[in-house]
């Protein structure tokens, strides 16, 4: 989108409509929201509180508590998640179906260990392990391939492994390829194990990939950490990981209102973790605040049906959503209006990204399909209505939304931030702290209930209901089909171009591309 938002204004209300303003209604006692039909923007929106979204946050941090800290999908703590919101979604009046499905997972059984063995001085150095590791604990010696500006492509190619001596650690820098080819490389190199360094600031969380089944330990560490080694001649070091890879059953959670069944409104979030920690922002929060929404939503008759998806095994290379679209035939594909996609939308040093539907960023990846871009608009039109800022952010393919993109379905959705450094413009539209990732905790254990903006999670939290009850009531502007008269499009005002733009893409444990 490429475009400053502006503050709200006389010419954000007057292109917005009645139909969308922000005016409360009153309630008739304090119980109201429980049984009113919030099918009003002003009576949903009311009824969407904070208080609504931690409940769920907080019951999803108790599962991960009693289960070893994740609910990372194929063990306890999912099955748990997925039992909580399918408990919640009956209780509200829903008839939710839990679709089951098999998966490759991985498990990380204990945390690795990286040490630094000799020289002096000796000790630990702190690392991440990638997804789809192997297991293994080796002590050798390290050899450091070149890295740029000697060569701009690091491990990409078999010829860069041709002075190689086996039974040595490779120690390779980020770049150019996926971490699975660089893995390969070495592996078929007679390498013992492979460590890769950052080419940014940051720690790196990614994978190698569901199919990736070679037997070799495979960590990371950041940029200093790697040049720090690099440049350490006669290195000796050790490198241990314990996992588990294999076959496992989760699931998908999917509830649907009534209405147009030819015309479905799809708005999903992925419900798990990653291995390493309880994913409270990640994704917490978008699970959290989209069955708030449901359970705001039960008693609203949409004119067009809307389904609620809870995703499994998103991190594991988006399996769940990719299931799913998979398993429905082309006439069912056909009946889909729209999706949207709710995945991080708390983070704690967040900025308003929405999904640049129309490509007018022109970073990365072309715009979605026909329709995208009126989906954009919508989320625009919310936050220039309560003078939000906000920024466009790529379909860098790392969500949910990748496999109906795919099918040729118009998709939007919203996204605070994962590991992509904020800028000093961003600190300065947007607050919090610049030079640090927007969810410093990304991927990690400290990704709990502390690690929330909740101001960021109140305010999306209203833009998911936002864009769901609008879409619920119509859809002409995506696809020209007709709705309630008093739910015109919502159109953001006019807006100048900033001098920056930025691609934010949420680099999930499904993470392959590393440039």
């Amino acid at each position: 989108m490429s475009r400053t938002p502006l503050r709200i204004g006389a010419a954000v209300v007057a292109a917005a409509a009645a139909a969308v303003a922000f005016t409360p209604p009153v309630l008739a006692g304090p119980n109201a929201c429980d049984t009113r039909v919030n099918n009003t923007h002003a009576k949903l929106l009311e009824c969407i509180t904070l208080d609504g979204v931690m409940e769920h946050q907080q019951a999803l941090q108790d599962i991960a508590d009693a289960n070893n800290g994740t609910r990372v999908s194929g063990s306890p703590g999912y099955d748990e998640s997925v039992e909580y919101v399918v408990e919640r979604l009956e209780k509200a009046g829903y008839t939710p179906e839990v679709q089951e499905f098999t998966f490759q997972t991985f498990i990380s059984l204990s945390p690795p260990v990286l040490e630094r063995v000799s020289p002096p001085p000796a000790g630990s150095v702190s690392t991440s392990i990638l997804s789809y590791s192997g297991s293994g604990d080796v002590t050798a010696a390290v050899t450091a391939l070149p890295a740029p500006p000697a060569d701009a492509t690091p491990g990409c190619e078999a010829s860069d492994f041709a002075t190689f001596s086996a039974g040595n650690i490779a120690l390779i820098s980020r770049g150019s390829c996926t971490f699975a080819i660089k893995a390969t490389n070495a592996y078929n190199a007679g390498a013992s194990a492979v460590i890769i360094y950052n080419n940014a600031p940051g720690v790196i969380n990614g994978t190698l990939g569901n199919d990736f089944t070679l037997d070799i330990p495979v960590l990371a560490v950041t940029q200093a950490d790697g040049a720090a080694l690099a440049s350490t001649a006669g290195l000796t070091m050790r490198v241990q990981t314990d996992t588990f890879r294999g076959q496992a059953t989760t699931s998908n959670v999917i509830a649907q209102t009534s209405g147009n069944t030819d015309n479905v409104v799809v708005a999903g979030a992925h419900l798990d973790s990653v291995n390493a920690g309880p994913g409270i922002n990640d994704n917490g929060s978008g699970s959290s605040s989209l069955l708030e929404v449901a359970e705001q939503m039960a008693k609203v008759k949409p004119v067009n049906a809307v389904r609620f998806a809870w995703w499994g095994a998103e991190e594991a290379s988006l399996v769940g959503s990719t299931y799913y679209v998979n398993s429905l035939t082309a006439e069912e594909k056909e009946q889909i209006a729209l999706y949207l996609n709710f995945d991080m939308v708390g983070s704690p040093n967040y900025v308003f990204f929405v999904y640049d539907g129309d490509d007018s960023d022109a970073i990365g990846a072309g715009p979605g399909p026909a329709g995208s871009a009126e989906i954009e608009k919508t989320f625009e039109a919310f936050y220039s209505q309560r003078g939000i800022p906000f920024k466009g952010t790529d379909f860098s393919g790392r969500s949910d939304y990748g496999p109906f993109i795919a099918a040729g379905i118009p998709s939007g959705g919203l996204f605070t931030g994962a590991e992509g450094i904020k800028t000093a413009e961003e600190e300065s539209i947007w607050g919090g702290t610049a030079g640090i990732a927007y969810d410093p905790c990304y991927h990690q254990a400290c990704d709990d209930i502390d690690n929330l903006s909740s101001k960021a999670l109140d305010v999306n939290s209203d833009a998911i209901g936002f864009a769901v009850l609008q879409y619920a009531m119509s859809t002409v502007d995506v696809n020209g089909k007709p709705g309630k008269g008093n739910f015109p499009p919502a159109q953001p005002t006019d807006k100048p171009r900033p001098s920056t733009s930025l691609q934010s893409g949420h680099a999930d444990g499904h993470e392959l591309e590393v440039e």
